[in-house]
């Protein structure tokens, strides 16, 4: 029998090769992976990773008896170049083919380069955990670090070198941080956390050129200023990794274009998590595409489910969240669906923006809070995003009305 062949050993990749036991599956399953290392968890490469004391580890999602026990064979170490949809094989970088029953990729997205930046030894991005490794190395009390991006992950990365004592410099080129990602009021909170901690923000300022002797960096913004630094951060977003869709020839649009059952171009080829876009219902099928650690474990049940048969839509509402500092920040739903703002503010001082469509229903939710604050209330909005509630606004912004109540 031919087999299950995952490419991609990330996230998604990992969890469907074990769900397609619990759909069902009894033939062999092979989960390419491109690093050697058992898959692991990515968002602790830019929180625990970089803070944590010793020599950190990956926080594994799998062990190597887990794999045994389920009769999954992980290969990593190993790239696949293409799909030969034609003899229906998974052809590797070596030469090597795999006969496939499906096929899912789950290729993840690889970090967007700053082209003037290449090369130079004291510039760092952060996909892999070695990755984190070379830049915590560089987490040094008084070492200057500069950040160009202020999204999530450079905020992420910006907070993580100020606790270990750094002098940090974010740089954005948007007037404000994490752009269309989250309200102004919300960015606005970590923004004034983030200078409360003794990090320079910069926006509105673009890198031009940078140079490097001795091991220092000078960054030359647009202005005609300069820094001077001992690394400079690069995270300004991600790319879909489309190259195997490319090279065998499947439909690839902001990612791996996939339908409401996560299928490609090819129904025997499925595609899932960061690398993917795909048709939301609750958006009117509007193509997204979503880099969450939740999206992927999401995505991974649904396309084990239907790669053995099944006939599951994808329809968990989005849903992100970020540390930074002592602050926890979550979004659910999509902010940029919205076309006016509804706000709770809580007994404690905490807003919860809910954003309407012009329809009124809700879209989104938004906030952030010490630690774990905002959990509930966000969980709450999910409910109502995925049911389609159109809340009564007054209703919505009065803290004395309990959430719960509009749920019904």
């Amino acid at each position: 029998m031919s087999a299950m062949v995952i490419v991609g050993a990330g996230e998604c990749g990992a969890r469907t090769a074990m769900n397609l036991r619990s759909a069902g599956w009894t033939g062999d399953v092979v989960l390419f992976g491109a690093e050697t290392l058992l898959p692991y968890e990515r968002p602790p490469l830019s929180k625990a990773a970089l803070l944590g004391i010793g020599d950190p580890q990956p926080a594994t999602l799998y062990s190597e008896q887990d794999f045994a026990d389920a009769r999954v064979s992980h290969r990593g170490g190993v790239r696949v170049d293409r799909i030969d949809r034609e003899t229906r094989q998974v052809i590797l970088s070596t030469g090597e083919a795999i006969d496939y029953h499906k096929v899912l990729l789950a290729t993840g997205a690889t970090p967007r380069t700053l082209p003037i930046a290449a090369g130079f030894e004291t510039v760092h991005m952060l996909r892999t955990h070695d990755d984190a490794l070379r830049l915590r190395s560089r987490l040094t009390r008084g070492a200057r670090i500069t950040v160009v991006g202020g999204g999530f992950i450079g905020l992420e990365l910006a907070a993580c070198a100020a606790e270990k004592g750094c002098r940090v410099t974010v740089l954005e080129a948007a007037p404000r941080l994490l752009g269309r990602a989250v309200p102004a009021e919300v960015a606005s909170v970590l923004h004034a956390r983030h200078l409360n901690a003794g990090v320079d923000i910069r926006c509105g300022v673009t890198v031009t050129d940078l140079t490097e002797v001795g091991g220092i960096a000078t960054v030359v913004l647009a202005d005609g200023s300069s820094i001077d630094t001992d690394a400079l951060v690069v995270g300004i977003g991600a790319i879909p990794d489309t190259d195997v869709a490319e090279k065998s020839r499947l439909q690839v649009d902001n990612g791996i274009r996939v339908d409401r059952y996560l299928a490609t171009s090819d129904p025997d080829v499925f595609a899932a998590g960061d690398c993917c876009s795909f048709p939301h219902p609750l958006f009117g099928d509007r193509h997204i595409r979503l880099e969450s650690w939740r999206n992927a474990q999401d995505q991974a049940a649904v396309a084990a489910a239907n790669m053995c048969g099944g006939s599951e839509i994808y329809t968990a509402v989005p849903w992100f969240w970020s540390d930074q500092f002592d602050l926890g920040l979550q979004v659910a739903g999509m902010p940029d669906e919205a076309d006016r703002e509804v706000v709770r503010r809580r007994p404690d001082g905490i807003d919860i923006r809910y954003g309407l469509d012009p329809a009124g229903r809700i879209v989104s939710a938004a906030a952030v809070g010490p630690g774990n604050a905002v959990a509930k209330d966000i969980r709450l909005a999910e409910m109502m995003i995925a049911k389609r509630i159109s809340p009564d606004p007054d209703l919505l912004a009065d803290p004395s009305v309990n959430v719960k109540a509009l749920l019904r």
